[in-house]
């Protein structure tokens, strides 16, 4: 049943690539919803690993995420398509399948949706390798949808970049490979945490020093991030919604992958300082760069480095709990708002906060639910993120690192300056009054719905999430 999960996306992909417009955009909302049913059936029934796919806790919660947001997703691209649509969009791979333009981006997104799947059912470590891989040649030709020069060179520089990282990944892999070879054990992700102790711990620190700075690159830590900032804020919002909240973290379960296995061979203390020194170089120089933003999605591309950091921070500290919750609240959060910076930019045609008037009376939801979410993304309650943040502060304080904690709060401080200032700018009436636009329900709901979500989280987590988190940092080689 597991593989039926990608299985079903990349056969739909292939349908849609050949399809007409109207029966691709059928195709995908058809995708989505049958995705999130079958993720919450095997989030009931649970099934045994097979030979190359599990679905274990971390990996089920990763999934689970990455279904309700390419739901979302999904419903919310089908109306930007139909605006699109009206500029003549082509797409750039369109004359070679000989096709229109829009169901070759519709194609694309489900490849996309059938490599992430992949990632997180992975159990193969290999094939956990080729599945991220296989994320990069899927979204390439999402991002530089619109073929303008910027989009252009941010798939450019997101291909090279992530292939040059994906492939020290493929080194660590090797490593790994290799400590694994030697006591005839298979690199299944399972198998080899149970079995870490026979490992060499000389090759296991060089596999984990290799895949930390792969994988690291695809996840967006500092100062391997530089391909993040382009990639999110030149591609369509749906598609910056996918990659900050769902693409990172499928990187981020890469790395935990390989962390739980250093772990549980007696390295917990070398993975966590990596991830203590990695996880704060990204919030500061996240913060730093944020500072002096005023394009709006490319602060929302540089915010995605500070959580991802954050999340980091919370493994180094040995609180993987927090660290999940912390990946879990900006992915929802992030989504969110990256759909609704869609809305302000198909009616202001500018990503520049100062060109960004009177939003209230012009784009009025657009308005409240873009400031609920900021509110959530800088940590304030009573949104999840608040929470999450602050268990990563106290775990810090619990593990001794106290100067670190300090300093991650003034970088806290210099983000909540750098994101309030201008977006209160935003919120400020216009010396002229303009009537409001109209807001589609379909730009409207996906993001609502997800900050619902964050909202839910800060308020009350469910007892079978908390059971699914803590499963999932048992499983990353957490408590």
């Amino acid at each position: 049943m597991i593989s039926l999960l990608v299985i079903v996306p990349f056969a739909c992909g292939l349908a849609a690539l050949f399809s007409s417009t109207a029966v691709a955009r059928l195709i995908l909302r058809g995708t989505a919803i049958a995705h999130l049913a079958l993720v919450a059936a095997l989030c009931v029934l649970r099934p045994a690993p097979g030979a190359w796919l599990e679905l274990d806790a971390a990996g089920l919660l990763f999934l689970a995420v990455t279904s309700i947001l390419f739901c979302s997703a999904a419903f919310y691209v089908c109306a930007y398509l139909d605006i699109s649509a009206n500029r003549r969009e082509a797409h750039i791979l369109a004359p070679v399948f000989g096709t229109e333009p829009q169901p070759v981006f519709i194609a694309f997104l489900l490849f996309f949706l059938a490599s992430m799947t992949l990632a997180c059912s992975a159990r193969h470590l290999g094939l956990l390798w080729v599945a991220l891989e296989a994320t990069t040649l899927a979204t390439v030709p999402l991002i530089c949808f619109h073929r303008t020069p910027g989009s252009l060179e941010a798939a450019w520089k997101y291909l090279m970049l992530c292939s040059v990282g994906i492939a020290l990944a493929l080194l660590g892999t090797f490593f790994l490979a290799e400590a694994a070879g030697k006591v005839g054990l298979p690199m299944l992700f399972d198998t080899l945490r149970d079995g870490a102790q026979k490992l060499d711990p000389l090759w296991l620190k060089a596999a984990f020093a290799a895949a930390f700075v792969g994988y690291g690159t695809k996840m967006g830590l500092a100062p391997m991030h530089t391909w993040l900032p382009d990639a999110h804020s030149e591609s369509p919002a749906a598609v910056s919604a996918l990659l900050s909240g769902a693409l990172l973290n499928c990187a981020f379960l890469a790395l935990l992958r390989v962390h739980a296995v250093c772990c549980a061979a007696g390295l917990a203390v070398f993975c966590a300082h990596a991830f203590l020194v990695f996880g704060f170089i990204s919030v500061g120089v996240a913060a730093a760069l944020m500072l002096r933003r005023r394009d709006y999605k490319r602060l929302l591309a540089y915010s995605s480095v500070e959580n991802m950091g954050l999340a980091a921070l919370g493994v180094g500290a040995g609180a993987p709990y927090a660290a999940l919750l912390q990946a879990l609240n900006h992915s929802f959060t992030k989504a969110a708002l990256f759909m609704l910076s869609g809305n302000m930019l198909r009616r202001y045609k500018s990503r520049n906060f100062s060109d960004i008037k009177g939003l209230p009376s012009v784009l009025p939801k657009t308005a409240f639910l873009w400031a609920a979410g900021i509110t959530a993304l800088v940590g304030l309650p009573p949104f999840g993120i608040f929470f999450s943040k602050l268990l990563l502060l106290k775990a810090l304080l619990a593990s001794g690192h106290f100067y670190v904690c300090a300093l991650v709060l003034f970088a806290l401080a210099v983000v909540f300056a750098a994101v309030s200032s201008p977006v209160m700018e935003m919120l400020r009436p216009a010396q002229e009054e303009t009537g409001p636009a109209v807001e589609r329900r379909s730009f409207i709901l996906p993001p609502l719905i997800l900050l619902c979500f964050v909202l839910l989280l800060g308020v009350c987590i469910p007892n079978a999430l908390d059971a699914l988190l803590k499963s999932a940092a048992l499983a990353v080689g957490g408590q």
